[in-house]
């Protein structure tokens, strides 16, 4: 069963969100915000087109491509204004899912197979606007990406037939009647386009008029029924929430049958308050969602263990964790590896936000590019002279000097530590 995807699109012009790629009309000033409104509010997917003309203005859509990916919690397929394959390398290197190649640009085949070969078909997608792009090169498409994204009406009949690449189509039509036909051709893994893209979309009332229409969206699926837990003596089951990526303990809550099926239709933890008597979505005012990356049930059936991405503080007194008072026995040595490069790195972006006299970090940043890379050179290349001797204490040493410096690189430069741990994740 193919799982359809809602997936708005932003063209980005003069660092501004225009409505099309013929309409420069700006849809909104604030790319960022748009593109964070469409993650929280059900979207599955994100497309973004760079329309600049000028390699200046494409490094700039480069940088609002690295800053929307920080902000969004669904994958990013990016493309535009693709001259070489050192504009593949910048796009995917912001965290976008695949790189978009449009096949109406000249050595656009050539620059596909190239992409491929050097960082693989699942990296790659491309876009046509008329059906002769396919049918002339089908098999080069086929061996070297992975999605094809059509940015045109076409007969999709004609275009499920000559491959097997899932599609997307990209369709200036705002008329549900017309998405819904597109949604049930076999092929179409997802659509995107005008309708879509609205600022106010509201995805979870498309979706649900989607499956009216017998189309099935993408959302979790539970294996077991509500009706299948042990619950209390109140219908409620407990559910522990841990943080997906460190482990720790975020939080205890509870949730009803409601609040259980609201959480999987849309992806965000939902809780029944028992003081209030009521459904309340975590963050919805303050703005700390948790993200649900997945919910297990013990063997009793009567307890959910809930891992998520939390966004800021999980406790309403400000700490990360409502489990931060000891009340028996001594605090013990938990060095998880993340945190601990996490915190460095904050500190290390603090010193630049907020300089201190006589620190070593604003002194780096202070000399600038040049200076940072001479002393992470220095340090790697200590970390080669202290593998040659038979003392590992010197090692760790050295490492954790490199380390550091390599951090106040990634600062300088814009990167951080999930930048690099989702680049780790997908090799």
């Amino acid at each position: 069963m193919i799982y359809k995807r809602v997936i708005p699109c932003i063209f980005i012009n003069s660092g501004k969100a225009v409505k099309w790629f013929d309409d420069k009309t700006v849809l909104s000033k604030d790319v960022i915000t748009l593109a964070r409104y469409y993650s929280e509010h059900g979207a599955d997917e994100l497309l973004i087109f760079d329309l600049s003309d000028t390699d200046e203005e494409h490094d700039e859509a480069i940088v609002l491509m690295k800053k929307i990916n920080r902000v969004i919690r669904i994958p990013m397929i990016a493309g535009g204004n693709i001259r070489r394959l050192e504009d593949v390398k910048k796009i995917l290197y912001t965290g976008a899912k695949r790189v978009l190649i449009n096949f109406s640009k000249r050595n656009s085949v050539e620059m596909m197979e190239e992409a491929a070969l050097r960082f693989g078909k699942e990296k790659v997608a491309v876009s046509l606007n008329d059906f002769d792009s396919l049918f002339k090169h089908q098999h080069s498409i086929n061996d070297n990406c992975s999605e094809i994204v059509f940015m045109h009406r076409l007969d999709l009949d004609s275009v499920m037939n000559t491959t097997s690449l899932p599609c997307v189509i990209v369709t200036d039509t705002m008329e549900e009647t017309e998405l819904f036909r597109i949604l049930k051709c076999p092929g179409v893994r997802g659509v995107s386009g005008k309708y879509v893209s609205q600022t106010d979309m509201e995805f979870t009332k498309f979706k649900e008029k989607c499956e009216q229409e017998e189309i099935t969206m993408t959302s979790f699926e539970s294996i077991m029924e509500f009706s299948e837990f042990k619950l209390n003596s109140d219908g409620l089951i407990p559910v522990i929430v841990q943080h997906y990526k460190t482990q720790e303990v975020l939080m205890m809550a509870y949730m009803n049958e409601e609040a259980f099926y609201a959480t999987i239709k849309t992806g965000k933890m939902t809780y029944y308050s028992r003081s209030r008597k009521c459904q309340w979505v975590k963050g919805e005012t303050s703005g700390h969602y948790q993200y649900v990356k997945s919910l297990t049930i013990d063997c009793d059936k009567d307890t959910l263990l809930a891992k998520v991405e939390q966004v800021g503080a999980a406790c309403h007194t400000g700490n990360e964790t409502c489990f931060f008072q000891p009340i028996v026995g001594t605090d013990f040595d938990e060095t998880n590896p993340l945190r601990v490069f996490e915190s460095v790195y904050e500190t290390i972006e603090d010193r630049r936000r907020n300089p201190r006299e006589g620190s070593y970090t604003n002194y780096l940043f202070d000399k600038g590019i040049d200076k940072i890379l001479k002393k992470v050179g220095e340090e790697a290349t200590e970390i080669i002279i202290a593998a040659k001797n038979p003392n590992p204490e010197e090692i760790k040493y050295e490492m954790a000097d490199f380390l550091y410096h390599a951090m106040v690189l990634m600062v300088e430069r814009g990167v951080d530590w999930e930048d690099i741990i989702r680049e780790l994740a997908d090799r």
